[in-house]
Order: C-alpha cells, then structure tokens, then sequence
C-alpha cells in the first residue's frame, strides 16, 4: 500500500505544493496524515471482518453500486499508471542516459515478470518493501544535504499562515484515494488475512502503511524546503530531480533517478494489481486469467505513454481526481458496516464511525470548495 501510494505523482506533487506553500506545507501534511489513518483503518478493517473485496461489499449494500465503484477506481488506476510508467522510463534515463521510452519498456518487462513468477504475491511484497527502504534512505540523504529550516517547518505544521485545500484533497487523494487504500486491504484478503481475530494485525498495517507515506512525504518535503528557502529556482518540467540535484549535486541527481524509479515500478505494480483485484469477482473468467488481465493492464498503461508521451500535468490531476472519489467510496464502506447481514455481529466502534463521516464530510467539501477554484481558472 504505501509502496503504491509513493509513486511519481507523490515525488511531483509533494515538491510542488512545497514550492508554492514553503513551510506552510507542514501543515498540510499533518493534516493528510491523520485523514489517511481514519480512512484506511474504516476501510480496512470493514473489509476484513465482512471477507469481502470492496467491490463485492458495495454491490450487496446496492446492487450496482460495486461496478460503479470499480470503473471510478480501475480509471483512477489507468491513470496513475500512466504516470507511472512515464516515471520508470525518466528514473531509467537519469541513471542510464536511455531515452524514457526505452526505459519504459524495460521497466514494463521487468514488472511482468514479477507478475509471472511462481511466487508472484510473495515476490511482489518483498519487491516493494526492499525499494521501498531504498527511496526513504536516499531521499534522507538529499533532506540532510539541503539544511531544512526545521524549526520554521515544525512552528507552520500548528500554526500555518495560509490552507490550500486544494493541497490537502491532493495528498489525501494520492495517499488513500482511488485505488490506493484498497491496495493493503485486498492484499490482505487474498493473503487470508481476513475475519474479526486477525483486527489487531489489520490495524498496525493500516497505520503502519500511512506512517511509512508520511515519513516519505516529510523528508521529501524537507528536502524541497530546504532547496526552495535557499533561492534555488526549480526546473517546471521536472521539480524533483531539481531538488535531489541542487541539494546534493550529480550524486543526488542519480539518487533521483534510483527514487524515481524505484517510487514509479512499485506504484506499477500495486496500481496494476488492485485495479485488476476490482475486475476479478465479477466474472471467473477474470479470476482464472488473473495474470493475463494484470498484463494487458500493464502493457496498455506502457503503449499509451509511448505513442503519447508524458503526461506531465496527469500526475498532479490523478492525486485530485482520486481525491474525489473517495468521499464515495469511504461513505459506502460506513454504511456497509452498520449492516449485520454484511458484517455479522460485528459492531463497528462508534469514534471510527463518527471520525469516517468526518473525512467524508470535510474531503466532500473540500472537493466543493477546489471545483469550484477550478472553474473560476477556467474562466
């Protein structure tokens, strides 16, 4: 889960934000922290006691409503995996010199065979959590190297002097929006983690997965702090690798292409796997041809960047365009849980209820309040 939501469009939109917010995006990152444990504990932890993927759950609430919510959830997916693609080819040509297509190609090769090991689940967890520790650490090294103003960042996370909502539905919608809350929990499912006894391990992954991102996100965004209060001007096309460069020379440009790469061949591969996860009960030719369908997945994502090309702005717009289909997809798996045939016996504690609602509320206005900034640019 966390290895999916730390993706290309993580790297662009963290550095971003923090160009236009500088210390000020502390607080927003707090705030993200603390709506994405809410969420994905909700989320969690009602799929696991109802055994159910969240397709499944949604259609038995309202018929219908599952396939809704796959078709929101498998676009959302498409579209992060272009970026994500387009992310594996630049992390292959900053380290290699290779042009991005090329490096898109081997990367698409390489997630494939992931897929079609023997051991595909076992492979594809040690996969992530191995690149994962590998993007915290070198990005550690970039955050040292940039001298953050730690104290003027830890005084805005409580005390900000300007919100951007549209910052907060953006990270909140590239951490657990979409496809990406999902990731963990089905995860879980298939791995027969699942039922009211195994709760306590749900949990500590739910917060633990959200931890893992917010740590990743606070030293990138030191990292960027520290660039930016500095003077440096960041390059528009490619704001991370700016960052990684300026901070720590051609050394930290080749990190960037290590985190690039490593950030965008997970998130292919979590993006590829739990979209298809969406697809598979509703017919068993899909659960028989699992593999088959997670390739034509990634195989696709591939050919349209390459007959296309980067979509530089798509990794900004799919964070606030998952941000929008969250409001739905938690409000669905509450009231799932006050319902005893989905649930059994299970009682849902009342702080999570109330706390969900809460996320749906605010992110639903939020969603409100950034459409509308949205349609002012537009005129």
């Amino acid at each position: 889960m966390a290895t999916s939501a730390i993706g290309p469009g993580f790297l662009t939109q963290t550095t971003v934000f923090t160009q236009q917010l500088a210390a000020n995006f502390a607080f927003v990152i707090l705030i993200t922290i603390l709506l994405d444990i809410i969420t994905q504990l909700n989320i969690w932890r009602i799929l696991a006691v109802s055994e159910l993927r969240a397709q499944d759950l949604a259609n038995k609430l309202l018929p219908g409503l599952g396939y809704f919510l796959a078709a929101l959830i498998v676009l959302g997916g498409l579209a992060f995996n272009i970026g994500n693609i387009a992310g594996c080819g630049l992390g292959v040509n900053v380290l290699t010199g290779m042009s991005p297509v090329t490096g898109a190609i081997i990367s698409c090769v390489i997630a494939l065979f992931i897929f079609w090991m023997k051991e595909a689940g076992t492979a594809m967890d040690l996969f992530a959590k191995v690149l994962g520790v590998i993007m915290i650490l070198l990005t550690l090294y970039v955050a040292v190297s940039s001298h953050p103003p730690l104290v003027e960042a830890l005084k805005r996370s409580v005390n900000p002097e300007k919100i951007n909502a549209t910052a907060i539905i953006t990270l909140v919608g590239g951490t657990v929006g979409g496809y990406i809350s999902f990731a963990g929990a089905h995860r879980l499912l298939d791995a027969g983690i699942k039922g009211r006894e195994q709760l306590p391990q749900v949990n500590r992954s739910a917060v633990s997965g959200i931890l893992i991102t917010g740590t990743m996100r606070t030293i990138l965004f030191l990292a960027a702090l520290g660039v930016v209060t500095g003077g440096a001007m960041l390059e528009a096309g490619n704001p991370p690798a700016s960052v990684f460069k300026i901070a720590a020379g051609e050394i930290g440009y080749r990190f960037f292409g290590v985190v690039m790469w490593s950030a965008a061949i997970t998130s292919v591969v979590g993006a590829s796997y739990t979209s298809v996860s969406f697809l598979k009960t509703f017919h068993p030719a899909i659960e028989k041809n699992q593999r088959w369908v997670i390739s034509f997945f990634i195989l696709f994502s591939t050919l349209i960047f390459v007959f296309i090309g980067k979509p530089v702005q798509l990794l900004v717009a799919a964070g606030a365009v998952n941000g929008l289909i969250l409001p739905v997809a938690l409000a669905s798996m509450l009231i799932a849980a006050t319902k005893p045939k989905l649930t059994g016996n299970y009682k849902h504690p009342l702080w999570m209820q109330l706390a969900g609602w809460m996320v749906v509320i605010v992110m639903s206005w939020m969603c409100f309040e950034a459409i509308g900034e949205w349609i002012m640019v537009g005129n």
